[in-house]
C-alpha cells in the first residue's frame, strides 16, 4: 500500500502528465496544499474536487 502522505485526496499526481491548462495549452503544476492544478501561463488556478481536476476555465481563480 502507497503512503500518499497525510493529505490523501484521491488525485493521482500521474494526471499531471496527460493534463494541460484548457485555454492555454501549457502544463500545469500540481498545489498539493491548496488542492489546485495551476497554470502559470494563463494566470489561472483550477480547483480539484474529491480527487478530481475541474478543468473548466469558468470555475479556475485569477492567480496573484
Amino acid at each position: 500500500m502507497k503512503d500518499h502522505g497525510p493529505k490523501d485526496t484521491g488525485f493521482d499526481r500521474r494526471m499531471l502528465e496527460a493534463l494541460v491548462c484548457p485555454q492555454t495549452q501549457s502544463r500545469l503544476e500540481y498545489d498539493a496544499a491548496a488542492q489546485e492544478l495551476t497554470s502559470r501561463k494563463a494566470g489561472l488556478a483550477f480547483p480539484i474536487r474529491n480527487g478530481i481536476p475541474v478543468m473548466l476555465i469558468d470555475e479556475a481563480r485569477q492567480l496573484d
